[in-house]
């Protein structure tokens, strides 16, 4: 079984957040989902980012790594959206990474350095959603999937950014079976 670090979207750790975790737990992981925003939460993503720019990326980042230190090396490091930003960092300069999944973003690997050697990645996003294909996300995703030894990119259907957000609008429960089928098979992999 993997160990997962389970970053928050833009609108802070929601319901839907814990209850991906919660599905990841009942096969048998154990999901941390720490809160880079001190128990906020907010309606827009426009909110969530205006807080994340107000409070500093690098304060953001250091929440994650302060996060991390609590945890084993030997993590899954996971992020939707703003969370990418955290759990890609860990992946690619904390030693000891089992994995990474990233949800709806990916960074250019150049970001943070190199792509570890052997650091199995899968990238999930929605094929028409404005902010991940339209600012540059699947760029930085496919980028990655080239020169990765073990990488994945799932295209879904949809323009929603959040559409595994079951407790959101923007919630699409079949792409969000199919997502969590291959995150399931991913984890039982590399764990």
């Amino acid at each position: 079984m993997s160990d997962v670090l389970l970053f928050h979207h833009a609108l802070g750790r929601n319901e839907g957040l814990e209850a991906f975790a919660d599905e990841l737990r009942q096969a048998g992981h154990t999901v941390h989902t720490p809160d880079l925003f001190e128990g906020r939460t907010f309606g827009t993503i426009a909110e969530g980012v205006a807080y994340a720019k107000e409070t500093g990326w690098d304060e953001i980042m250091a929440r994650g790594r302060r996060a991390a230190e609590a945890l084993p090396n030997e993590l899954v490091y996971s992020g939707f959206s703003l969370g990418v930003v955290p759990a890609q960092m860990l992946a690619q300069t904390r030693a000891g990474a089992t994995g990474a999944l990233f949800f709806y973003s990916c960074l250019p690997p150049e970001e943070f350095g190199e792509w570890p050697a052997g650091l199995p990645v899968q990238i999930h996003g929605a094929d028409a959603d404005p902010i991940f294909i339209d600012e540059g996300d699947v760029d930085a995703a496919r980028e990655l999937v080239g020169i990765a030894d073990d990488a994945e990119l799932f295209l879904y259907p949809g323009d929603q950014h959040y559409f595994a957000d079951s407790s959101l609008p923007s919630y699409d429960a079949e792409a969000t079976r199919l997502l969590t089928e291959r995150v399931l098979a991913f984890l039982a992999r590399v764990g």
